[in-house]
């Protein structure tokens, strides 16, 4: 499970990565069209929000999977072991639970619902955009799983 959550990690670093790089040459490419030439170009503005909120997204799903997000430790020092060990296996479970419905259905309905409507300078479907949002939930589904089974071997190994 840990090999699988590491390559999936890798390839997000290398997609955010090229990401990061097209939305920086674009942004660049807006300022130098606008203030050199007084050109201002029409698609940057577009494609780096959309870049942005891909590049949003697969960053949270990167620092789920390194383990890195934004965690309140504190709390578990006021707590019995046993009882931090059953919080760090329901948590998961609700965070499960949120990624199926908000991330993986409601995005999906989303991405499919919207798969006619184009944006207006790019003229992509708006489904392609929103399409980072079931994708992602399932990577975070699948990360979330793999928070789980690691805790109850812990716990097996404990004792």
């Amino acid at each position: 499970m840990n090999k699988i959550r590491d390559c999936i990690n890798k390839f997000i670093f290398v997609i955010g990565a090229v990401l990061l790089t097209i939305i920086v040459l674009t942004v660049s490419w807006q300022v130098v069209s606008r203030y050199v030439f007084n050109s201002p170009s029409i698609f940057t503005d577009e494609l780096a929000r959309f870049l942005l909120m891909w590049i949003g997204m697969l960053g949270t799903t990167y620092s789920f999977g390194a383990k890195a997000h934004l965690s309140m430790d504190y709390l578990h020092t006021f707590l019995h072991p046993s009882k931090v060990k059953i919080i760090k296996i329901i948590l998961p479970i609700f965070s499960i639970i949120f990624m199926g419905f908000v991330m993986v259905w409601g995005g999906t309905l989303l991405t499919l619902n919207t798969m006619k409507q184009f944006s207006p300078v790019l003229h992509l479907p708006m489904g392609l955009v929103y399409s980072i949002l079931p994708m992602t939930g399932v990577i975070n589904i699948f990360y979330f799983i793999g928070y789980i089974m690691d805790e109850i071997k812990s716990e097996g190994s404990e004792r």
